[in-house]
């Protein structure tokens, strides 16, 4: 996949790929429904960035489930984990938006979700957390993690 940030003065959006016919488009970091793809109409990857400041309007008023990555630039597994979370987010695109936390810009949240150690990895049902999980885990680990917790929720 291939993303790019960019900002404007009412919201942030993400130019993402669409994997399945290649087209650009533009992803915005919160909205309603699931973000497709304006030419197939294929569901998108949604993955973006929150902070202290954002977080409620890009993670907790999403209508699909949200996999939060709570991660810190410093931390080696948090490196590794965030390209398996990526592709854990194109194979469930219309189901899932990935958003990413680094903590140590965000305390509040840090401090909010009792992290201990990182990465830490939440997966929200409209604000409210569902499971939540420790340590970095190659992708077919984590797809198996949310796809059993969405299954338990039906």
């Amino acid at each position: 996949m291939s993303a790019v940030t960019t900002s404007t003065s009412t919201s942030t959006t993400r130019t993402v790929v669409c994997d399945h016919c290649g087209r650009k488009n533009r992803v915005p970091t919160a909205a309603q429904g699931t973000p497709r793809c304006g030419n197939c109409k294929s569901p998108l990857a949604w993955i973006t960035d929150a902070g202290d400041a954002d977080f409620g309007e890009v993670a907790e008023q999403t209508k699909p489930y949200v996999v939060v990555d709570l991660w810190a630039t410093w931390c080696g597994p948090s490196r590794m984990v965030s390209p398996a979370l990526e592709q854990v987010a194109h194979e469930l695109a219309g189901r899932v938006k990935l958003v990413k936390v680094d903590i140590d810009q965000s305390p509040r949240l840090a401090q909010r979700f009792q992290v201990q150690a990182v990465p830490t990895l939440l997966l929200l049902d409209k604000g409210e957390v569902i499971a939540r999980k420790t340590g970095a885990a190659p992708a077919p680990a984590l797809r198996q993690w949310v796809e059993e917790t969405l299954a338990a929720r039906r």
